[in-house]
């Protein structure tokens, strides 16, 4: 009986639960559609390593972490001996030795523009071999032979419009090299995104690794023997000091390596899924709510006729549960087009996945039906608890809903108590001196003002919205004042539609906040620190002499100056040890090139052979200038420096270290002294700098890898880079507001069933339908507003608070974007009038004697 009482309720009032189920839908279907593409990204590349892993592959040593940089530009190897006692083995078929690394770049020479992925997938260059797994095949041309020829992938030449015969130039740190498409390779699994150019052996090894050697050895088993003995042989035969690994081994460790990319994207889109079925809470409590105060009499004679109120309660919740169970169906369902969406977008970028691979686990039946039942029957307890409680007398008299006296004194001592203790987490987040406390103060500050302000939303309404809805009997008379009146009349109500809207635009807020608080003290650092005119950044591959002496034959630069960064030891007076990022400079890098603040010491004595380190560092490891310290290089190399200065937190060299050029010469060798990445230059005394920027880069064409940028120019590159970052949090947050407007549309035309005798009065005694639709309108307006107003005040301190916590990691200034809070406000506005358009026009389609004569 409950169950059929249910479904006829549930099916009497489905136009009513339309947007609420849009809203589960949604929601759904942004967790179901991430899954889904998370799941295809990671077969994708577990079927591409698989299908391609030899069954043993012997490689060098894994570097230390001290050796990591020279790895990226001379990649370890090991002998070419060691392949012909690898195929000796038992049990192998064939053993090849493999060339591959990731160190150079391709270039067409006819426009100087990379080939391949600027960002993202790698470009690998390596030999061309045969093997029993080849993820390539030759479909044009013929596999290389000699010095001057190339294979390139088929999906990278159709992307750069080459073809067999056409020039590709390899640059690495051993320079320029010319070659000629000899062949065109096809995938034999999904293309993963990256770009592939393989030369014969000889070559491969002269050019890319610059001795007769391999990256590695790759063994394949003629079924005699498991891949674990075959491992425990080699590894036998070879001896220690060599990585020795299974195809699981090697199938697990680069699933793992693109794992943490996925794994990063996947879990922060889930996040604001996660915040986007919290704001449709909202509208499924608002919802509940107003068609149990529709019902009352209703529920009243199912009270009066033997119903309990544990079956009552139980009744709305199972309407809840059928909105929940359809409403994850279709999420699920429409999450597949989200999944398809999103490997478009990652194919724009050059991830090279298929949408008919598409790969449906159990994952995203449990999280998507999870998600979707689970915030629709705790949003529905709320309602179904206080319909619950209408007694069967009281129904009937048409007045069961309880009185709010007593509910809302604890409303407001909770709500008061949530916001205060969450403000003042976020003061002494901000305060903080560690960021890491500090985020921990800024997460729980934020969860308890958000609370709170939730809490606090029925009781803020009638104050704010009297304030915000003062204007509008004066400007738009009658319905301006019915329209104050009625966002007034129920503010649990107005509180929660809002509260739908302030969450989203909170986040708006608090990520321009701390975007313009970025980009302001990037560009005060810069104007305060930076005395050089000009930055260049070498990208995929180090910074060679050639582009050096390019930039050094500049018709008006100055002088050039370089740096060279390690990742070092400190052992310090006490004992201990201590990392730090270390960045040897030339003696005249601090004066005319940058000028940083020192709380201690003198920046001047670096270049007579001292250790420059952040107060930060000093002040967590005890030192001070004049201590004596040990720096430890790497390979054993060490020297032991005095402190002679310490940079004042906060600065654009963030917390590192610093030591001269010529001091960390003495005991490191040049083979041993990692690449440089990035250097800058200095313009000439009265030489013009925008056309000294122009021959510079001019100078540097042929080097596309290169990133030449003038002062200005570096802080439009920071702009954008977190200009992007900013738009991608909009976009995601897009969700969330999306949800809270069909909130509001779904109060209003609700609202208006509800007041359905109401209109006709209204109607009856004069008001026009263009004053009916204003007065529905201007009320919407007024609630959206109202969410605005609310969300900005805590984007605001959520962002002022992410800004304090910030201040010694390079966001020392506070800015707020006054524009950006203008357009939301602004913006709000035209969300009230959106929201309102159909229920304001149903409304003032009514017929008079039928709305008057609605029970």
């Amino acid at each position: 009986m409950l169950l059929k009482t249910s479904l006829r309720s549930f099916f009497a009032h489905k136009g009513r639960m339309a947007l609420s189920l849009i809203a589960v839908v949604l929601s759904v279907a942004f967790v179901s559609g991430t899954l889904v593409f998370s799941d295809t990204a990671t077969s994708t590349f577990d079927r591409l390593f698989a299908a391609t892993a030899s069954d043993v592959s012997v490689q060098p040593p894994k570097p230390a972490e001290d050796e990591e940089q020279q790895a990226a530009v001379k990649p370890p190897t090991v002998p070419a001996a060691l392949a012909d006692r690898i195929a000796a083995l038992p049990g192998v078929k064939k053993a090849v030795g493999r060339v591959m690394v990731q160190n150079a770049i391709l270039v067409d020479p006819a426009t100087n523009k990379l080939v391949g992925p600027t960002s993202g997938a790698p470009t690998m260059l390596g030999n061309w071999t045969e093997t029993p797994r080849n993820p390539v095949t030759i479909t044009s041309g013929h596999a290389p032979h000699g010095p001057g020829e190339l294979v390139l992938d088929a999906d990278t030449a159709k992307k750069a419009k080459l073809g067999l015969g056409d020039k590709v130039r390899v640059e690495n740190s051993g320079g320029k090299h010319d070659f000629t498409i000899a062949g065109i390779a096809t995938f034999t699994t999904t293309n993963p995104g990256a770009a592939l150019g393989f030369l014969d052996t000889p070559t491969a090894q002269q050019v890319l690794i610059g001795e007769p050697a391999y990256t590695s050895i790759d063994a394949f088993g003629d079924g005699s023997r498991s891949n674990d003995q075959l491992k425990a042989d080699a590894a036998a035969r070879i001896g220690g000091g060599y990585q020795v690994k299974t195809a699981a081994e090697q199938k697990d460790e680069n699933t793992k390596q693109v794992g943490s990319g996925l794994d990063f994207m996947k879990y922060a889109m889930l996040g604001f899924a996660f915040v986007s079925a919290i704001v449709g809470g909202f509208l499924i409590i608002n919802t509940f709510s107003m068609l149990v105060a529709q019902r009352t009499r209703e529920i009243g004679l199912l009270r009066a006729i033997g119903g309990s109120r544990s079956q009552v309660n139980r009744s709305v919740l199972v309407e809840a549960l059928i909105l929940g169970v359809l409403g994850s169906t279709l999420g699920v369902a429409a999450g597949l087009g989200v999944a398809v969406g999103l490997i478009k977008l990652m194919n724009a970028i050059g991830m090279d996945l298929k949408a008919a691979d598409l790969q449906i686990g159990p994952d995203v039946f449990v999280a998507g039906y999870a998600l979707g039942i689970v915030v629709t029957l705790v949003a529905a307890w709320f309602p179904a608890r206080r319909a619950s409680r209408i007694s069967p007398m009281a129904a009937l008299r048409d007045h069961g809903t309880p009185a709010e006296g007593r509910a809302n004194l604890v409303r407001t001592v909770v709500g008061l108590l949530l916001t205060a203790g969450g403000g003042a987490l976020l003061v002494l987040g901000a305060l903080s001196e560690k960021a890491a406390t500090g985020g921990r103060y800024l997460g729980l500050g934020v969860l308890l003002t958000l609370v709170g302000s939730v809490v606090l939303g029925p009781l803020l309404a009638s104050a704010i919205v009297r304030v915000l809805g003062a204007v509008l009997p004066a400007v738009f008379g009658p319905s301006g004042k019915l329209a104050q009146r009625n966002a007034m009349r129920n503010p649990r109500r107005t509180g929660a539609t809002a509260a739908a809207l302030m969450i989203g635009l909170a986040l708006v807020i608090a990520s321009s906040v701390f975007s313009s608080s970025a980009v302001t003290s990037a560009n005060a650092q810069i104007d305060k620190s930076v005395g050089v005119d000009y930055i260049i950044q070498g990208g995929r591959t180090e910074v060679t002499p050639e582009m050096l002496d390019i930039v050094r034959r500049t018709p008006g630069i100055d002088h050039v100056t370089t740096q060279k960064s390690f990742m070092s030891k400190v052992r310090l007076p006490d004992g201990g040890q201590a990392k730090s990022d270390l960045t040897a400079v030339p003696s005249a890098f601090f004066g005319t090139d940058f000028r940083p603040t020192v709380r201690t010491g003198a920046v001047d004595s670096i270049a007579r052979g001292s250790l420059g380190i952040g107060e930060a560092f000093a002040k967590d490891h005890n030192l001070k200038a004049g201590d004596r310290v040990t720096v430890d290089y790497g390979k054993g190399r060490t020297q032991e420096l005095p402190v002679g200065a310490v940079f004042a937190k906060g600065e654009l060299f963030g917390d590192g270290s610093f030591v001269a050029m010529d001091t960390m010469a003495r005991v490191v060798p040049a083979a041993e002294q990692p690449p440089v990445w990035t250097f800058f230059a200095k313009a000439a005394p009265g030489a013009d700098v925008a056309r000294t920027l122009a021959a510079l880069q001019d100078g540097l064409k042929e080097y596309p890898q290169l990133v030449v940028k003038d002062q200005a120019g570096y802080k439009e590159l920071v702009q954008s880079q977190v200009n992007t970052l900013l738009y991608l949090i909009y976009g995601l947050v897009a969700l969330s507001i999306t949800v809270a407007v069909l909130g509001v549309v779904n109060t209003l035309a609700l609202s208006v069933v509800e007041r359905t005798r109401e209109i006709g009065l209204l109607r009856a005694i004069g008001l026009s339908r263009r004053q009916l639709r204003r007065m529905i309108r201007l009320e919407s307006v007024v609630i959206a507003v109202f969410g605005a107003v609310l969300g900005t005040g805590l984007g605001l301190a959520w962002g002022v608070t992410v800004q304090g916590v910030l201040r010694d990691q390079g966001l020392g200034t506070l800015s707020v974007p006054a524009v950006t809070i203008a357009i939301t406000l602004v913006s709000s506005v035209v969300i009230g009038l959106v929201a309102a358009l159909v229920p304001a026009f149903r409304a003032g389609r009514m017929n008079v004697l039928a709305a008057i004569a609605t029970d």
